[in-house]
C-alpha cells in the first residue's frame, strides 16, 4: 500500500507532524517527559500554515503514558507570549491543573514541572486560553492501562480540530463582536500569529447555521457560530488524510478527541459497525452502533472489528448541520485507499439537541449510591445578539461561585435556557450523568457533558479537594464572552 504523503514543501516540517501521539522520555530518568509549546508548519487544502502545538521530545504531538507511569512532565514555553497548559479530565493537584484562576500564566522561555498520578483513558491536553485552543494549542494525552494492552487489537487516535486561515483573534473578535476582552479578565497576553495563519481567502464568516429543536414548538435551535476554513483529523483534511496501516480482519480501538474550538461532530463508520466502549476516558457498557456524537471537548473510544475482505475503511467526522467532513482511512496492506470529498451529497443532523446517545450509555463504574447533600440548579443563559453568554446570570468577572464542602455528594442541575448547546466540563472531578431532560437514569461517568438547548442535564459527584476549580461551556466563543465561572470547594 502506498500512503497518501505530504507535500514535498513541508518536509522541513516533518519531524513535527510525524506522529500524533508518541512516547517523550526524555533526561537522566527514565520515567520523565518533556513537553515544548511552540509553533509548527502544516498543510491545510494544499496550503502551509503555521499553527500551534504541543511536542514531545521526538517532535510529535501530545503523549503516551504506560500503565504505572506518573505524570511526570516538564513543559517549556517556547512561544513568545504567556500560555498556560490545562491537562483535560486529569485530575492534578489545584496548583498543576493549568488554569489561569489559580495558577501563574508560563512566561516565554519558562520551564515548569507536573508530578501526579494519572487517570487510565482517553484524554488531552490545551491552552486554556480561547484564541491558543483556536490555534491548535493542543495534543492527544494516552494514559494506558494493563487491561488494554492485553488487549488484542490496534490503537488508533483520531484527534479532531477546526481550522482557520484568519488568527484566532480575528476569529474571536468576529464570533463575539469584539466582545470577549470585554468580559473575560484572564491576564493573559496577545498571540500573534505568522505564517498561514495571517490571511484567508474566501472567508465564510459566521456560520449561524440554525436546525428546528424536537419538541420545542418549532423554536430554531443556533448551531455553528463560525464557518472554519476546514476540519481537521490529525493535523490533515480528506484530500490529504491520514492513512493508517492495520491488519486485515483485526480489531481496531480507536480513540476520538474533539479537541475542536467550536464545532460538534458524528464519528460515521459508514456500514462497519462499531461498540462505544468509553467515553471521556471512563468505560461504558458497549453501545453498539454506525454513527457516534461526540461534542467539543468530548472523548469516544470505539472497538472496530475490521472488514473480512481487507477493504479500506474510511472514518468520517461529519460537522453537525452541514455538509462539511474530515476523517482518516484505515487500510489494510493492498488495499486501495479512495479518494473521498470534503463535502458530504446532505447536511448532516445537528448533534446539539440529540440526547438519544447519552440516555443509552451506562457506567461500568457508577458512583456508589449516597444521599445528596447539596443540590444546586445552575443557569446556562445568553444570545447571538449581543453576543454573551452567562452562568447564573453573570459572566466570568462578575461570577459567583457555585459553593460546595469537600466530601459532600453534589448534585448541579445544568439547565440551559438559551438556543446553543453547551459542553459543560467540570475541573478537578469526574461526574456521572444523572437525569436529561427530567429522565432519571444511571449514565456515563464524564467530565463534559452537552446540554441541550432549552433542556436539562443533571450530574453527579462527590467534592474533592478544597479549592476554586474551573466550571465553564467548552465552546471557546462562549467561554471567551463570559461562559465560565467557578466550583469553590470548601473544608
Amino acid at each position: 500500500m502506498t500512503l497518501i504523503s505530504r507535500r514535498g514543501f513541508l518536509a522541513a516540517s516533518a519531524a513535527t507532524a510525524a506522529s500524533l501521539v508518541l512516547p517523550a522520555r526524555v533526561r537522566a530518568t527514565p520515567d520523565s517527559f518533556a513537553l515544548s509549546a511552540t509553533t509548527r508548519v502544516i498543510e491545510v487544502n494544499g496550503r502551509a500554515a503555521t499553527v500551534l502545538g504541543l511536542t514531545n521530545a521526538q517532535g510529535g504531538l501530545g503523549l503516551t503514558l504506560e500503565p504505572g507511569q506518573r505524570f511526570r512532565t516538564d513543559l517549556t514555553n517556547t512561544l513568545d507570549f504567556d500560555t498556560i497548559v490545562h491537562w483535560h479530565g486529569q485530575i492534578p493537584p489545584n496548583a498543576q491543573d493549568g488554569v489561569p484562576n489559580t495558577n501563574p500564566m508560563l512566561t516565554p522561555g519558562e520551564t515548569r514541572a507536573y508530578d501526579f498520578v494519572p487517570r487510565p483513558g482517553t484524554f488531552w491536553m490545551h491552552s486554556h486560553i480561547p484564541e491558543q485552543e483556536i490555534g491548535l494549542l493542543a495534543a492527544p494525552l494516552i494514559v494506558h492501562s494493563a487491561e488494554e494492552l492485553a488487549a488484542d487489537r490496534q490503537e488508533v487516535v483520531m484527534f479532531l480540530h477546526d481550522f482557520a486561515f484568519r488568527t484566532p483573534q480575528d476569529v474571536l473578535v468576529e464570533v463575539t463582536g469584539g466582545s470577549a476582552t470585554d468580559h473575560t479578565t484572564m491576564g493573559h497576553s496577545a498571540m500573534p500569529m505568522a505564517g498561514g495563519m495571517g490571511t484567508m481567502s474566501g472567508m465564510q464568516g459566521m456560520g449561524n447555521m440554525s436546525a428546528t429543536m424536537p419538541g420545542a414548538g418549532g423554536m430554531a435551535m443556533d448551531l455553528n457560530d463560525f464557518d472554519f476554513d476546514a476540519y481537521l483529523v490529525n493535523d490533515r483534511t480528506l484530500d490529504d488524510p491520514d492513512v493508517v496501516a492495520v491488519e486485515r480482519s483485526g480489531r481496531v480501538r480507536l480513540r476520538v478527541i474533539n479537541g475542536a474550538s467550536m464545532t460538534a461532530f458524528w464519528i460515521d463508520l459508514g456500514a462497519v459497525g462499531g461498540r462505544l466502549v468509553a467515553v471521556d476516558g471512563e468505560p461504558v457498557a458497549p453501545l453498539a452502533g454506525t454513527r457516534f456524537s461526540v461534542a467539543p471537548a468530548q472523548r469516544l473510544d470505539i472497538e472496530i472489528d475490521l472488514p473480512a475482505d481487507g477493504a479500506a475503511l474510511p472514518v468520517l467526522a461529519l460537522r453537525e448541520g452541514a455538509r462539511e467532513r474530515s476523517g482518516l482511512i484505515l487500510a489494510p496492506r493492498g488495499a486501495a485507499v479512495p479518494r473521498l470529498s470534503g463535502l458530504s451529497d446532505a447536511v448532516h443532523p445537528p448533534v446539539a439537541g440529540d440526547m438519544s446517545q447519552e440516555l443509552a450509555l451506562r457506567a461500568v463504574s457508577p458512583l456508589p449510591d449516597r444521599p445528596v447533600q447539596n443540590g444546586q440548579m445552575v443557569m446556562l443563559g445568553g444570545s447571538m445578539q449581543p453576543y454573551l453568554w452567562t452562568i447564573n446570570g453573570q459572566v466570568w468577572k462578575n461570577r459567583v461561585p457555585v459553593r460546595a464542602k469537600s466530601g459532600e455528594r453534589v448534585e448541579l442541575m445544568f439547565h440551559n435556557m438559551s438556543m446553543m448547546a453547551h459542553p459543560m466540563h467540570l475541573h478537578g472531578h469526574v461526574f456521572q450523568v444523572v437525569e436529561v431532560n427530567g429522565t432519571r437514569f444511571s449514565g456515563a461517568m464524564r467530565d463534559t457533558v452537552h446540554v441541550p438547548a432549552m433542556g436539562s442535564v443533571t450530574i453527579a459527584f462527590d467534592a474533592g479537594e478544597v479549592a476554586p476549580w474551573m466550571l465553564h461551556c467548552h465552546h471557546m466563543g462562549h467561554l471567551a464572552s463570559g461562559m465560565m465561572t467557578e466550583l469553590a470547594i470548601s473544608a
